[in-house]
């Protein structure tokens, strides 16, 4: 087993929230009681300074773009399927040349057994009344086997800022690579307390469907790991729900919009950043992209169908890219500025 890089957001045990009582805690950590978690000062000198050096470690390979020595030094079920790994170290390298990173403080996760656990949670630090405090974290990972595993999370000081997390298993006394996550600290110029500060006067301009895609954004800046969760992504699950569209689309529940005399049925819409512009796309479903005329075609009545049917986009994005997506996987896409958008 290892842990992808691009995995959705993980939420914790309250679907991101952590509106509990100490004995809700109790609960929600007794479905498998082996898992425990040390904070920085919980743990030994030897093992934090151990940890911190092999983050600093990785961070050096990538920055030198060395994915041999990374995959050597990954656990085996990692180094046997590295080609993800590999593309995100590339993408990273250009970015983290010449840079200076500082790692935050590490956890260490235990997780007991002798099979994998189905969902292991891990509450690390201090809980108050209410759940979460300042330096608390909650760790929610999917079927993870037993082991000895350190988060590090390290701030790199880049021509863009960013993180970079890596979560290492303990084989023998070296610590092995088995998740990398290499993320941007900020999109389109702007931080992860922009997008929720943003969202919010969207929210409170009745523009729910701008509110619900910058809160996402927020919550993705915030979060260096999509299995993690922290006080601030906690407050800001709850504050979002509120704005989220009944509507939603999704793989599994498509919503339909029409024109140009046909329905197309969209299953994500996300905003991605785009140098210094923040656009949204959206994706459809469509039996083939192999005819790319007229697929481009259907593309171009599907952004102006997008935009007709909610024109508070015109508010928050500078362009529009609709993918067309066969069952294949296979996608054809198009983008139109908001501006030719009539």
């Amino acid at each position: 087993m290892h842990f992808n890089g691009n995995a959705e957001p993980a939420i914790s045990c309250s679907r991101g929230r952590w509106l509990l009582l100490v004995t809700s805690i109790v609960l929600c950590t007794g479905v498998a009681g082996a898992q425990t978690c040390e904070t920085a000062d919980e743990m030994g000198a030897a093992t934090r300074s151990s940890l911190v050096a092999a983050g600093q470690q990785f961070f050096d390979w990538t920055a030198k773009g060395d994915a041999a020595t990374m995959r050597q030094n990954a656990i085996p079920s990692l180094a046997s399927d590295f080609g993800g790994i590999e593309g995100a170290i590339k993408e990273s390298q250009s970015n983290f040349a010449g840079a200076q990173a500082k790692a935050r403080s590490p956890f260490l996760l235990k997780a007991e057994g002798s099979a994998p656990i189905a969902r292991a949670e891990f509450l690390c630090g201090v809980f108050g009344r209410t759940g979460q405090t300042a330096n608390s974290a909650v760790f929610q990972i999917p079927n993870l086997p037993p082991g000895e595993y350190g988060v590090v999370i390290l701030d790199v000081a880049a021509k863009t800022p960013s993180t970079l997390s890596l979560v290492l298993q303990k084989v023998g006394n070296d610590w092995k690579l088995g998740g990398f996550y290499s993320r941007p600290g900020q999109v389109s110029g702007h931080d992860g307390a922009w997008f929720r500060d943003q969202a919010r006067a969207f929210k409170k301009k009745g523009e729910n469907r701008n509110a619900w895609l910058y809160f996402v954004k927020a919550r993705e800046l915030l979060a260096p790991v999509p299995f993690m969760s922290t006080l601030e992504t906690d407050k800001l699950y709850d504050e979002m729900q509120s704005a989220q569209p009944p509507d939603t689309p999704s793989a599994e529940a498509p919503v339909e919009i029409s024109g140009a005399g046909k329905i197309y049925r969209v299953t994500s819409i996300f905003p991605v950043g785009v140098g210094d512009d923040l656009d949204l796309v959206v994706k459809y479903q469509s039996p083939s992209v192999a005819n790319t005329a007229q697929t481009y075609q259907d593309n171009v009545a599907a952004i102006h169908a997008l935009v007709a049917k909610y024109p508070e986009y015109r508010n928050a994005f500078t362009a529009i890219i609709a993918r067309a997506v066969e069952p294949s996987g296979k996608d054809y896409g198009t983008m139109l500025a908001m501006k030719d958008i009539k």
